[in-house]
Parts: C-alpha cells; sequence; structure tokens
C-alpha cells in the first residue's frame, strides 16, 4: 500500500478558504462559533476538535528580491494548516484506549467510538493539532479523508483547492516536488522559501509537509519538534535520583540519631 501524504504550498495558497468548507463539509465538521476575532481576515485562528483546516494568515513586511509588494506595503503568506500525521505520532503513543491508530495509508487516524475523552493525546501532540469538543469531550482531528482514500478518491480538502496549493499523493514524489519547487523558488529570488519537514527530530518526518518563507514559528510550525516520550528516559533518570537521594539521607539521619544516642549512654 502506497504511504501517502500532502504537500501544502504556501506560496500558492490566496486564502479563500475553500479547503476549509470542504473538509466541514464532507466530514460533517460543526461550526467553531461565528465571532470576528479582529486578526486580520483570521477568524478560525487555530487548528482544533471543530477546525481540521485551518487557513492561516501570516503578514510579512516584504524584502527587496523575495516577491511581496511594493515596498513599504505589508503582504500576505497564506498557509492551510492542518495535521501533520506524524512518522512518529505523540497522539498515538500516548492514546491508552487503542483510538488512535495508523491506518495502510500511513495517516494517523482517530477512533471517535473508542476514545474515552481523557485527552492524553492533546497534551502529547508536539504541534497542537488535535483537541477535545466541549460537548462530549472526545478527541477529533483530520482524518486524512480516510473514508475518500479507501475510494480512491483525494481527500476533500485537495479536490477543493483551486490553485493547486494542497496537492496529495504518494509521500517520496511530494517530498521531491517540494525540493524541486523550493529550487525554482530561490531561482526566482524568493531565497527565504524552505521545505518544512522535521525528518531530523524525534517526530521522524511528518505526511504533511509544507512548502514556506521565512520563519516556520509565523506558521504555527516548531523549528525542532519532539514527541514527549522522548523525554521520559529524563524525567525517569530524575526521580531515580531524587529517590536514591531520600533513601540515603533518611538512612544517615537514622545513622546521626543512633550514634547521639550511643554517645550519652
Amino acid at each position: 500500500m502506497t504511504t501517502t501524504g500532502f504537500l501544502t504550498d504556501s506560496t500558492l495558497c490566496i486564502g479563500c478558504k475553500a479547503c476549509e468548507v470542504a473538509c466541514k463539509e464532507w466530514n460533517d465538521v460543526p461550526d467553531d462559533g461565528f465571532l470576528w476575532s479582529g486578526l486580520s481576515y483570521d477568524n478560525t485562528l487555530t487548528l482544533g476538535a471543530s477546525s481540521w483546516r485551518h487557513v492561516k494568515f501570516v503578514e510579512h513586511q516584504p524584502r527587496t528580491g523575495c516577491g511581496g509588494n511594493a515596498p513599504g506595503h505589508s503582504t500576505w503568506q497564506f498557509s492551510s494548516d492542518v495535521c501533520k500525521h506524524c512518522g512518529n505520532a505523540g497522539c498515538l503513543e500516548a492514546c491508552p484506549t487503542g483510538s488512535i491508530v495508523r491506518t495502510e495509508f500511513g495517516s494517523v487516524y482517530v477512533q471517535p467510538d473508542v476514545c474515552n475523552g481523557c485527552g492524553y493525546c492533546v497534551v502529547a501532540c508536539p504541534f497542537g493539532v488535535i483537541d477535545r469538543r466541549p460537548d462530549d469531550g472526545r478527541a477529533f482531528k483530520c482524518t486524512f479523508c480516510y473514508d475518500r482514500q479507501k475510494a480512491g478518491m483525494e481527500p476533500a480538502c485537495a479536490k477543493a483547492c483551486p490553485t493547486g496549493s494542497i496537492l496529495f499523493g504518494d509521500l517520496d514524489k511530494l517530498q521531491r516536488r517540494g525540493e524541486e519547487r523550493v529550487e525554482q523558488l530561490h531561482a526566482a529570488g524568493m531565497d527565504d522559501a524552505s521545505l518544512y519537514n522535521p525528518t531530523d527530530t524525534s517526530v521522524g518526518g511528518i505526511h504533511a509537509m509544507f512548502l514556506i518563507r521565512g520563519d516556520s514559528r509565523a506558521y504555527n510550525l516548531p523549528p525542532k519538534p519532539e514527541v514527549p516520550t522522548t523525554l521520559l528516559p529524563r524525567a525517569w533518570t530524575a526521580a531515580g535520583i531524587g529517590a536514591a537521594a531520600m533513601v540515603i539521607g533518611s538512612l544517615a539521619a537514622f545513622a546521626m540519631c543512633g550514634s547521639g544516642r550511643s554517645a550519652k549512654r
């Protein structure tokens, strides 16, 4: 079975939010509340239990030789964020019920009928993607349109994208295409373009790569994401050292107490 993935090219995104709408319609995802955030034109704000695709509005000050608008004018960079379907998924490792599984396509899938709402997956996600719905407490996130993939179709968001900003297909081929696209952008003067895919961390690479410009943190993409369970050895070591120190201190206290009594006699 082919391992599939997303390649989201922020340089082609126009901020139309067609991917958000298509995702909600196909997956019957509820609304997030109709509130005006005042943050540019972005009212979804972040990924969550009721937002599986989120078009982020990133404001930049244009630099000479890097494209954008005329000097002195701010410019927007749009990027459609989604669950990364990590190679080593923190949410999957933390789930105690087996609700979160790896599919035959390589994606990370939450089975809502098995989820008990414990929330361990929420704190274990290095990207802050998965979240619980307030009505029943169960966790939800992008399913990679698992039902559509099983039927031989591409995910709804990629199907709806009018500019080709969201590409779907074989993961290795998308990796090569992303690298080629970065070379094209560098040749065009956009020397701050890069392909975000943290293969050198405990996350082990992601199945939803992003082509971005500038600092990845502006796109809610941490430079060095780590799976929380990698901290367990250090935590257990620290706990062991603390416990040993307590035992040694207790024995020393008893020894001093015993020697004091002997001296009084």
